[in-house]
């Protein structure tokens, strides 16, 4: 199981990896791998607001649906339009390709809640 070092984690599973002032946002490995064969994601519009903490989409697999729970608040910038079609990439680069939104950040000092990786792996080991 993968947790990289430059990445910031929620306690639902999704990672955020900052460039500027764009937040790009994901689901992590151990998330993926509870979850089993991806099958589907469902992802906001461009243009609209997302919350932290609140719901902003989905991933379904062949076990489950499960909620995508928003680590930031920020303004959708750009969708990973890729997860359409192949919604496996999820499974197989959950940090790389699987990317899921892009948001404009509202307030940077959210990411201060946010896990470090260390944190993250404690506590999905626990």
């Amino acid at each position: 199981m993968e947790f990289p070092k430059e990445l910031r984690y929620s306690e639902e599973h999704e990672w955020v990896r900052v460039e500027g002032n764009k937040a790009y946002i994901g689901i992590t490995s151990f998330a993926q791998s509870e979850l089993g064969d991806i099958v589907f994601v469902e992802l906001p519009e461009v243009g609209s607001t997302i919350q932290r903490d609140e719901p902003f989409g989905s991933v379904e697999s062949v076990k489950t649906v499960s909620e995508l729970y928003a680590p930031v608040t920020g303004k959708v910038l750009e969708i990973n339009a890729a997860l359409e079609e192949e919604p496996e990439l999820v499974n197989t680069s959950s940090y790389d390709k699987a990317w899921m939104i892009v948001v404009e950040l509202s307030d940077s000092s959210e990411l201060d809640k946010l896990m470090d990786a260390d944190k993250y792996e404690a506590m999905v080991k626990e």
